[in-house]
């Protein structure tokens, strides 16, 4: 088995790497090769090098995807973006990006050649649904998205299952829900704070709350995400042709409960390094989002969440803060 990974460089990539590296396997298959892409050159896993390649390209270049498919990767796990925050600030750049660069790696699997067919598994967002919102999204709500990104992001899901029912390869959309707690640096993604309120305070620094506590939002952890991507790999097609798309579930609670459970998990103390203030542009995008997501086809078909923020809090924790934060 030969899996690409655009997009290796972020977090998400770097955790679904791990994860194939530790697993050895996908699909019933051992993992013998890796190719790393994205637009700064990924880190080599280590234990894995001598069947490892890494590559800093734009897909949007021409030759670049035509490259980066062409010792036919049985799978792609096509994570590459600019993320929602910069494509509402950066029109040119996200459209470029995640429309351009998409759409040539679905031409050049069109153009291989050879009957060459990969699964493709495409990382979307609960950003292609645009308001007014029933209670819960259900698995069949229409595609209005209200930012340049849910745009983006819907657009390439359209032309994922108009490739799949042509049979130029088989696709599945995965909807991720805000994927959260992210290590690291904040991006500029406009729902980077739903982490910054967990990640900093832990860390024993100041986060900033740019909307009120009343926001409600639907979660997973990086973990769950990896194991949306590597099980959307796995479903027998039959499972989820023709409508590909799906929905992923989450856990549903408003920030003020996140906050609560942040107190629950780390101290009252850790949880008042929380500071109120309002940003109108990301209250604005935010506000264009779905509060909760049903998720119930994807649940049949055997997607797993959390069950709890709390335990969203813990992951992070033990994974990316070696079991410690600071009190």
């Amino acid at each position: 088995m030969h899996v690409l990974i655009t997009g290796a460089a972020g977090m998400i990539g770097r955790k679904l790497t791990e994860q194939l590296i530790t697993d050895r396997e996908l699909m019933s298959q051992p993992v013998e090769k890796l190719t790393l892409l994205d637009v700064v050159a990924p880190a080599r896993p280590a234990g894995f090098s001598d069947h490892v390649k890494t590559r800093a390209a734009d897909l949007a270049e021409p030759g670049v995807a035509e490259k980066a498919i062409s010792e036919r990767p049985e799978v792609i796990f096509h994570l590459a973006g600019v993320v929602s925050g910069e494509a509402e600030l950066d029109f040119d750049k996200g459209y470029r990006v995640n429309l351009d660069g998409g759409r040539a790696l679905l031409e050049a699997i069109r153009n291989a050649g050879d009957g060459y067919k990969p699964r493709v598994v495409f990382s979307s967002s609960m950003a292609v649904y645009g308001a007014p919102f029933p209670n819960a999204i259900p698995d069949d709500f229409n595609l209005t998205p209200l930012t340049s990104y849910g745009t983006q992001k819907a657009i390439i899901e359209l032309m994922l299952a108009d490739y799949t029912r042509r049979g130029i390869l088989e696709g599945v959309g995965i909807r991720l829900p805000s994927i959260v707690v992210r290590p690291g640096k904040p991006n500029k993604a406009a729902s980077g704070f739903f982490s910054g309120i967990i990640r900093e305070p832990l860390a024993g620094m100041e986060a900033l709350l740019p909307v009120a506590e009343s926001v409600v939002h639907t979660h997973a952890s990086p973990r769950s995400a990896v194991g949306f991507l590597i099980h959307g790999a796995e479903l027998p097609r039959e499972q989820i042709e023709p409508h590909i798309n799906l929905t992923m579930p989450g856990v549903c609670c408003t920030v003020g409960e996140q906050i609560e459970a942040l107190r629950r998990v780390a101290g009252d103390k850790v949880a008042s390094r929380i500071r109120r203030e309002p940003d109108p542009l990301v209250v604005r995008i935010v506000d264009g989002w779905p509060q909760r997501l049903a998720g119930e086809r994807a649940t049949a078909l055997g997607f797993t969440v959390e069950r709890t923020f709390d335990e969203i809090i813990r992951v992070h924790i033990d994974e990316d803060l070696g079991g410690k934060f600071v009190n």
